[in-house]
């Protein structure tokens, strides 16, 4: 017999590493300036004489880098520290993403299959690990980005061992 979790009442407790800031400070600077090659590719590609074309790639293009810059670099990553937050209880991993479309995810205890610890290149430097809990449901893994490495390491191994112990329960 299965019982279902209530839906929280409230937002998971905690926010992610205040070092991800950085970090998607950090990929918003590549972004951008990956974006402004591109319209300095193509100011020098397209001829001064051609009309529309060479006004809006010659003030549009740079507006719109000058534009996402501010969004990706300024904006974005306080925001979206501000929104994501995550929580583990004696039942349950909770998180919540998004800042336009907000997404509530909550996997049982009961229902962790593995639980793994991921460094990618750039998370590396700052410090970050993200948390993977692996379920066997249609919705797959369920990420918690972001946390300090320490931090991610004893979440990782708080739930590998309380999903252990809920499955020798079972049998």
């Amino acid at each position: 017999m299965s019982t279902a979790l209530p839906a929280p009442a409230r937002e998971p407790a905690w926010s992610l590493s205040r070092s991800a800031i950085g970090l998607w400070t950090v990929q918003g600077v590549i972004g951008t300036l990956f974006y402004a090659v591109l319209v300095a590719v193509a100011i020098i590609v397209v001829p001064g004489d051609s009309g529309a074309p060479a006004t809006i790639v010659r003030w549009v293009g740079p507006a719109l880098v000058v534009l996402i810059g501010v969004v990706t670099i300024g904006v974005r990553p306080r925001l979206r520290y501000r929104v994501h937050r995550w929580e583990v209880t004696g039942d349950a991993v909770y998180t919540l993403t998004g800042w336009l479309d907000r997404t509530w995810t909550l996997v049982p205890i009961s229902r962790i299959q593995t639980v793994d610890v991921n460094r990618g290149l750039v998370q590396q430097l700052f410090g970050l690990a993200t948390v993977a809990v692996l379920t066997a449901s249609s919705q797959g893994t369920v990420r918690i980005p972001h946390l300090e490495v320490e931090v991610a390491r004893r979440v990782a191994e708080d739930l590998a061992r309380r999903a252990e112990q809920v499955r020798d329960e079972a049998t």
